[in-house]
């Protein structure tokens, strides 16, 4: 989800809309939709915030938390 917040703040300060990430993507809006949903298993992949990053102007890496997530049961 991180990752996903990560983009969703990254395309507000850009301005542009669900549908125009869609667009940029060649997918649905509502399939953006889902991805931004915290109730969906949708996700991004490799592809998507590779085309992401071109159209944003940034890094992929950009959109990765700084320090690893800690799972739950990882101890």
């Amino acid at each position: 989800m991180a990752v996903i917040d990560k983009v969703t703040e990254m395309r507000r300060k850009k301005n542009l809309s669900q549908d125009e990430i869609a667009i940029i993507l060649g997918l649905s809006r509502g399939y953006i939709g889902q991805i931004e949903s915290p109730n969906s298993p949708s996700t991004y992949n490799i592809n998507h915030l590779n085309r992401l990053a071109y159209e944003l102007g940034c890094s992929p890496q950009d959109f990765m938390p700084n320090k690893p997530i800690v799972e739950e049961g990882w101890d």
